[in-house]
């Protein structure tokens, strides 16, 4: 197996998602309880990942909040940017990474957000091929792209600590758009 050697890492962060088609870019992410889909088409060489809070659907949309926060609204904006970059659904692949039970007195939001990940590309028809979600400590993740190659670290215990505290921040406050019209 050959290495490969990244010129351009990019990272993802909660909320996120990146669509590419350079073999020299690796994308990356640090996940506790998020979940991170690593999706790409090998035929037209692009690929991406997102990265989500929460798992959602539409009624869980519907109620307001940040949807970037959610993995429905993640998984879709993902799926239409491999779309528009030439990948065509029918080839997709996905490996999906996180999910980590990161509080112990908490509900497992890191279980639900894998199996809302697994059960979303069921439904799209998209086959997972590989797969690491669970676990008490977070993960940092790597994922070219292009290749479609994975590789993750765990995660020491005070380092999960400060990746549950940065997921724990609500998510920026998008700043209002100009909605004012002027007519002549």
């Amino acid at each position: 197996m050959t290495v490969q050697a990244a010129s351009k890492r990019v990272n993802i962060i909660q909320g996120e998602y990146k669509v590419i088609n350079d073999p020299n870019v690796v994308l990356t992410t640090i996940l506790g309880s998020c979940v991170a889909a690593c999706l790409r088409d090998p035929v037209a060489g692009v690929g991406g990942m997102n990265h989500f809070l929460l798992p959602g659907s539409a009624s869980a949309m519907a109620g307001g909040g940040d949807a970037t926060r959610y993995g429905v609204h993640l998984m879709e904006l993902l799926i239409n940017g491999l779309l528009k970059q030439g990948a065509r659904r029918d080839r997709l692949e996905a490996k999906i990474f996180g999910g980590a039970k990161t509080i112990a007195t908490f509900s497992n939001v890191g279980e639900q957000n894998a199996q809302f990940a697994m059960q979303f590309l069921r439904d799209e028809g998209i086959p997972v091929v590989g797969s690491s979600t669970g676990g008490e400590f977070g993960r940092k993740l790597e994922f070219w792209p292009v290749s479609g190659r994975a590789r993750q670290y765990p995660l020491t215990g005070a380092e999960t600590q400060k990746t549950v505290a940065m997921e724990q921040r609500p998510a920026p406050v998008a700043k209002p758009v100009e909605t004012s019209i002027e007519f002549f």
